[in-house]
């Protein structure tokens, strides 16, 4: 590897960009330091911490910075003055939607990036924050390498007729298509599940990253062979704020006779549904669960109902479920759903202990259940530094 044998990993959520800046000199990269940028406070901040999550570096700006790219410039300024000048070899950016054209990372070309801005339609919530930051290092340091790595690249392999719509099949020609999301989650989820279960890794196994966004992944040889999000991040399960699977005619109706334009329903459906508007509360789960509304109850049964149903459908596609999986923000940490789903799939052969439930354990299934069920916390952000320093190491010695 080169002398600049770092990678800045950069996962850009929706009000914030969580990083990890990695050392890729070794087969395994290591992580330096990791934090946050969050350019949506009063003072837009920089928090910086080290692998333990002990405070490094601190600083906040004037919300007329935000948009000059100075947080960015402070992130590469930090990274030179405690790593060494030079050491960043380049960012890798979680991007949501990589279309028909990319099954791997790639490097950010002007041409790369236009194609993928091409396809905001497609993730109109995601696209637009995974390449804002891309412009603002190309303007703060043109000649650092950037690199794109997908949430669809993992599901890249489906096939009809999972990949499949029922509709005319021209539209297929033109990238109408079931895409799949999470990948970089599933990606790791799935390597994990092969070194602390090899046995199961060859199995039928469903991973269910369950958090704001939520999607479950169907694996048959630790490849993804169906999944729950389709040509967009809005299909499938209950979300944060997304809707989820609905009726098509559910958005004719709303554009015919309730007279809403299409931008309008675009943001009821990505914005203003999912928990928080069954709910009417919220859309963060912790604050349902606390909750004694009645609102949220519902908005928490339809959410387990629909996550133990589609566990059900990727279960068929399997033609039978050995072990289950959960990740994500919700799947990691809520107890009480992961147990409720665990009820709702008991005629499936699941069966969950409550005790290592409740205390979070890596393998959570009673001993008599037919499926093993396992809580794997996810990692996106080491799997874009794997692929970043694959992608840099054949380049350096092509």
């Amino acid at each position: 590897m080169p002398a600049s044998a770092s990678v800045l990993v950069l996962n850009s959520g929706s009000s914030s960009i969580k990083f990890g800046l990695f050392d890729i000199s070794a087969a395994e990269p290591v992580l330096l330091c990791k934090g946050l940028l969050d350019e949506h406070e009063a003072r837009p901040r920089l928090v910086v911490k080290d692998p333990a999550g002990e405070d490094l570096f601190e600083t906040r700006r004037e919300a007329s910075d935000a948009d000059s790219g100075h947080l960015f410039a402070d992130v590469l300024g930090f990274i030179e003055d405690h790593f060494g000048k030079g050491s960043l070899g380049a960012v890798g950016h979680r991007v949501v939607h990589g279309g028909p054209d990319y099954s791997g990372p790639v490097e950010l070309t002007e041409e790369v990036t236009a194609k993928l801005e091409a396809l905001t339609p497609l993730a109109p919530l995601h696209q637009p924050r995974c390449l804002a930051p891309v412009h603002t290092l190309k303007a703060v340091q043109p000649a650092l390498t950037q690199i794109a790595c997908f949430d669809t690249a993992f599901h890249h392999g489906l096939a009809p007729p999972a990949s499949s719509f029922a509709i005319p099949r021209r539209f297929e020609a033109r990238g109408v298509r079931r895409y799949g999301f999470h990948g970089l989650s599933f990606e790791y989820v799935a390597g994990r599940l092969v070194e602390i279960a090899p046995d199961l890794a060859a199995r039928r196994t469903v991973i269910a990253h369950l958090g704001n966004g939520a999607s479950l992944c169907a694996l048959r040889d630790g490849r993804s062979v169906d999944t729950t999000m389709g040509l967009t991040p809005l299909d499938g399960l209950v979300m944060g704020t997304r809707c989820g699977a609905i009726d098509p005619g559910v958005l004719l109706y709303l554009q015919q006779h309730e007279k809403m334009s299409v931008e309008a329903v675009q943001h009821l459906l990505y914005h203003e549904s999912g928990l928080l508007g069954v709910s009417g509360l919220s859309s963060d789960m912790r604050t349902l669960l606390a909750s004694r509304e009645p609102a949220a109850r519902e908005a928490i049964d339809l959410f387990t109902f629909r996550a133990a149903q589609g566990i059900a459908v990727m279960a068929n596609t399997l033609q039978g479920l050995d072990c289950l999986v959960f990740t994500g923000g919700i799947g990691e940490h809520a107890k009480e759903i992961r147990g409720a789903i665990g009820e709702r799939l008991a005629w499936l052969g699941v069966h969950i202990d409550p005790v290592a439930n409740d205390t979070a354990r890596e393998r959570i299934n009673r001993s008599d259940s037919a499926v093993d069920v396992f809580v794997v916390p996810t990692n996106e952000e080491i799997t874009i530094a794997r692929h970043c320093a694959a992608l840099l190491r054949k380049r350096h010695t092509a």
